[in-house]
């Protein structure tokens, strides 16, 4: 079940701890995706705390919001861009959409298969998308102190079959958020010198959550029938080849009075 928008603003944006993870996801968001220049930015679930460095070169960003969670306007520094939507329908034209990122989406719907049709749908062959879970093997995931702690948690494997059977195409995996889901002060000032240790860790091996890049790849059309016509070529050319042999001569009628 989708988590309250009010408690995932509290937070992120009124929290030691929430304002650190957002800087945590969002830096590793930016590593794999630089630019975002004249494209077509959407986010789904709570992902607005990820979208505000996409919202001065991109042609636009979205914010979908689930309806079960409840909206909130966003950015509030500017014309709101946040959308409230259904999870299996959203109000985005077919193949519109360059970059997608899912953060409290895919773990806290109910309909996970229809979310990622969905997701397919929207966007553009060769479009990129980052969805960003709850690690099952991570400490985030077995506190109840963030919004980590519900849903259902991933293991990578796990993730990318499902995204798999999606037609996604898996381009790139890590974890993040080594630090623990704790607000003490100690933990707080710790929490750099421990997110770059995590980096030399293994990907599952004890990051909050997981991230994975994939991408919409979709095979050139075929001409029907066209292997037919390869195999069976015009007649015209067959003579070029093997010339036809000439027909006999009809033999002589006898007429008889």
């Amino acid at each position: 079940m989708h988590l309250d928008v009010l408690d995932l603003r509290n937070f992120y944006y009124r929290s030691a701890l929430g304002r650190a993870a957002q800087k945590v996801i969002r830096d590793e968001l930016c590593t794999l995706w630089p630019e975002a220049k004249g494209q077509m930015v959407v986010g789904f679930g709570f992902a607005v705390p990820l979208l505000r460095p996409f919202l001065k070169d991109a042609r636009r960003v979205i914010g979908l919001m689930p309806g079960p969670q409840g909206v909130m306007p966003w950015p509030p520094d500017g014309n709101n861009v946040s959308v409230l939507c259904e999870d299996t329908s959203w109000p985005i034209e077919t193949g519109h959409v360059d970059k997608l990122v899912m953060l409290h989406g895919l773990e806290t719907t109910e309909q996970p298969s229809l979310l990622l049709d969905e997701a397919w749908r929207v966007l553009g062959p060769g479009g990129r998308a980052v969805f960003v879970v709850p690690n099952r093997a991570g400490l985030w995931s077995r506190s109840d102190a963030t919004p980590f702690g519900y849903g259902r948690p991933y293991s990578l494997s796990q993730l990318e079959a499902q995204l798999r059977r999606h037609q996604f195409v898996t381009e790139r995996t890590m974890s993040a958020l080594y630090q623990p889901p704790s607000a003490s002060k100690l933990w707080r000032k710790s929490a750099g010198f421990l997110e770059k240790v995590g980096h030399n860790l293994p990907v599952v091996a004890a990051g909050g959550v997981l991230i994975i890049e994939v991408s919409k790849q979709m095979a050139a059309p075929r001409r029907p029938g066209l292997t037919e016509a390869v195999r069976k070529p015009f007649r015209a050319l067959e003579g070029i080849t093997k010339p036809k042999p000439k027909p006999e001569p009809s033999p002589s009628r006898v007429i008889v009075r």
